[in-house]
């Protein structure tokens, strides 16, 4: 029931994001029939001068996130309930892999103490803007647990929504699923 009231949620802000676009836009695309709708995807490159229109704000975009991302890691690596609070939204929610459920942002800062993460590796991370205030995020993470551990390794592939907040980005839902 939860999940599918965050995929309306979801759904809901992407439809938002897009109806938001200028009408200038709108107009100019209409005018201009090889022009992408703003509708149609654009391409997309990870690479450095990319032919993607607005490649320079995708990756400094990407960049950002890469950066909250790895501070939201190194937070939980060290325990630091701080900086991992002001990461999250006042009304985040997070579903982890261990099947207990949602987390709000209180429950998942308590839980700090109890995690394990001895290092980490990011992988994959994609960055899908759905407008200038959210942003879909998705990556992936390998963790390693300490050597006495009974599990040593695990990953994951994480999506995560994240919403501007008073000028900054704050993480508002985690969900990440186990990868074999």
């Amino acid at each position: 029931m939860r999940s599918s009231m965050i995929c309306v949620c979801v759904a809901f802000l992407a439809i938002f994001a897009l109806t938001q676009q200028p009408s200038s836009q709108a107009n100019s695309a209409q005018s201009n029939p090889t022009q992408a709708s703003p509708t149609q995807a654009k391409p997309t490159s990870d690479k450095p001068g990319g032919n993607a229109p607005s490649a320079d704000g995708d990756a400094a975009l990407k960049a950002m996130f890469e950066a909250k991302i790895k501070a939201e890691w190194e937070a939980i690596k060290n325990k630091d309930k701080k900086a991992y609070g002001t990461l999250l939204a006042d009304e985040y929610q997070g579903v982890e892999e261990d099947g207990r459920g949602e987390r709000n942002k209180l429950q998942a800062i308590n839980e700090l103490v109890d995690t394990n993460v001895f290092t980490y590796t990011l992988w994959g991370l994609k960055v899908t803007s759905l407008g200038p205030d959210a942003a879909f995020v998705v990556y992936e993470v390998t963790m390693q647990f300490p050597p006495k551990s009974q599990v040593r390794y695990s990953r994951v592939y994480i999506g995560a929504l994240w919403v501007k907040r008073g000028g900054d980005w704050k993480e508002l839902h985690y969900q990440e699923t186990h990868v074999k």
